[in-house]
């Protein structure tokens, strides 16, 4: 087996988001206000976790959307906000993330994922999505309590791995994620999805490709020992 391990997040980079687009499009009118409210996500998660709090995913995923709605004067029922958490609990897996998983798993390499989501939600949306058995791990943030990119968490996964950084690599669909992981000493793979792009500064991910399944290839032939 190969003695590098990747690391995926799991939120767009393994599962659709745009699963959420119903219920956006019939409170909002306009699907892509995902989008904002998903910027706005992750603002509020670094928000907290610069200024020392934190608290589950989940649970500020919800109040964003209230905010969300505030500011565009929509009033969200107990009945939308019900149905917006089932379905962001159910998220499908992206259909090239089944092949990416196998054809790394193949090759020999380790897999495991670091997710924003509580360690209870992540290992749940994994298991119901159909992906949780090609990893021999699943890390949260819940373990150090400050969102990615914060480096304790990079940092936390390398010690619970008992690996130096150099050994890990980081596939994810963000490239905050990716300057995180970077900045700790590993290698960063951007799938850059709908929606998501190359920032031209700071150290950049040495792989770059549209969807997972082009990104294992490279990762076979740039990781994978002769």
């Amino acid at each position: 087996m190969c003695n590098k391990i990747i690391v995926f997040d799991v939120n767009e980079t393994l599962l659709d988001t745009g699963a959420l687009n119903p219920i956006f499009k019939r409170v909002f009118g306009d699907e892509r206000i995902l989008r904002q409210w998903f910027s706005e996500l992750i603002i509020y998660s670094q928000s907290l976790t610069l200024s020392g709090s934190y608290m589950p995913f989940g649970e500020l995923a919800v109040a964003v959307l209230q905010m969300v709605a505030e500011i565009r004067g929509t009033i969200l029922s107990e009945q939308d906000i019900n149905e917006f958490r089932q379905r962001l609990a159910t998220l499908p897996a992206h259909p090239d993330a089944l092949p990416a998983l196998e054809m790394l798993r193949a090759a020999g390499f380790r897999l495991v994922t670091l997710t924003n989501s509580s360690t209870q939600a992540g290992q749940k949306i994994l298991e119901q999505s159909g992906l949780a058995h090609f990893f021999e791990k699943q890390f949260s943030v819940e373990e150090v309590k400050r969102f990615k990119p914060a480096t304790e968490n990079y940092t936390s996964v390398a010690q619970r791995l008992g690996v130096n950084a150099d050994l890990l690599r980081l596939v994810a669909a963000h490239t905050w994620d990716i300057l995180g992981a970077t900045a700790c000493g590993w290698k960063g793979a951007l799938v850059a999805r709908p929606g998501n792009a190359v920032l031209r500064v700071g150290k950049q991910p040495d792989i770059v490709e549209k969807d997972l399944i082009a990104v294992a290839h490279r990762i076979i032939i740039i990781d994978r020992p002769e």
